[in-house]
């Protein structure tokens, strides 16, 4: 599922190649969805590149191929599926089942391992967690998509578990909310006056960031898979 910007941005790529056979330049990306600076282009891009929509071509300047198309429609025209981007607000608290083995926590949906998306809160659905996978806070659910941390064994599709924080130590896995809208699962680590959100798959970059753009909103304490 892509955001309204990832989607327009897709749009805008296809038509351009269609038309000249060259991508447009990150100036007329950004122009064409009135951001005000590049970064948020690249942000956008390496969305689109790590869940499959695009290819960037290795050595050939504004070289883009287009891989697939979504068939649904963007994550802001719809309320399913899609992470809260405040996950720092208190989820109901969880209820323990018969068997007091196992909790139900909320799951917010989804939330990309490979880059920042846009996100809407789902208040209706739960997931049932082992009452030891919880942190010492409140916890959420999320289902993962993209494969930026694989290289810790969190796949796509896989089921975390977030404890609800505010801060985090170097080196955890957290849930981050960039510039007030946007959520990603990435590994923190602080450098100075910068956050940088180490992706976990040596095919993508480290996003480096501005301290006041990063907020934590939950870290990591568990997974969950369901295999067929």
């Amino acid at each position: 599922m892509l955001t309204a910007k990832q989607n327009q941005l897709l749009q805008f790529i296809q038509e351009r190649l269609a038309t000249s056979g060259v991508s447009p330049s990150f100036d007329e990306m950004k122009d064409a969805l009135g951001l005000k600076s590049k970064s948020g282009v690249h942000r956008l891009i390496n969305a689109l590149e790590e869940r499959g929509f695009i290819r960037r071509m290795a050595n050939r300047a504004r070289a883009i191929e287009i891989l697939k198309t979504p068939d649904v429609v963007p994550a802001s025209h719809s309320s399913d599926n899609v992470v809260t981007a405040n996950f720092g607000a208190s989820p109901e608290k969880p209820q323990a089942d018969s068997s007091a083995d196992s909790v139900e926590i909320p799951l917010h949906g989804k939330i990309a391992a490979g880059t920042p998306i846009e996100a809407l809160e789902n208040r209706d659905s739960f997931v049932a967690v082992p009452a030891g996978m919880m942190g010492r806070g409140n916890c959420f659910a999320l289902e993962v998509s993209g494969d930026s941390m694989v290289e810790m064994g969190i796949l796509d599709g896989d089921t975390v578990v977030i404890e609800s924080v505010n801060t985090a130590r170097d080196g955890e896995v957290v849930v981050a909310l960039v510039d007030r809208e946007e959520a990603t699962l990435k590994t923190l680590r602080r450098n100075g006056q910068f956050v940088e959100l180490v992706p976990a798959n040596r095919d993508y970059q480290t996003q480096v960031l501005e301290a006041n753009r990063v907020q934590v909103q939950g870290r990591l304490v568990g997974l969950l898979r369901q295999y067929h």
